[in-house]
């Protein structure tokens, strides 16, 4: 799956993006709004892992969606 597919479907993918992320709360995944950078982002400072992780996790994350 793309990130287009993920951002045109946002509000079905919430619930999926937290199950992979519990520690994400509502709010924090309604500000994301689609924003692959602002979920990246807001990853970053909730588990304090590096740019190229976060990164890879949600490349992965996004492989194994459907």
């Amino acid at each position: 799956m793309n990130w287009d597919t993920i951002k045109g479907n946002w509000k079905q993918m919430t619930g999926k993006i937290r199950q992979e992320w519990g520690e994400l709360t509502d709010d924090e995944v309604a500000r994301m709004k689609g924003d692959r950078e602002e979920l990246e982002g807001i990853l970053q400072e909730k588990y304090g892992k590096s740019k190229d992780e976060v990164h890879r996790q949600v490349d992965d994350w996004m492989n194994r969606v459907n």
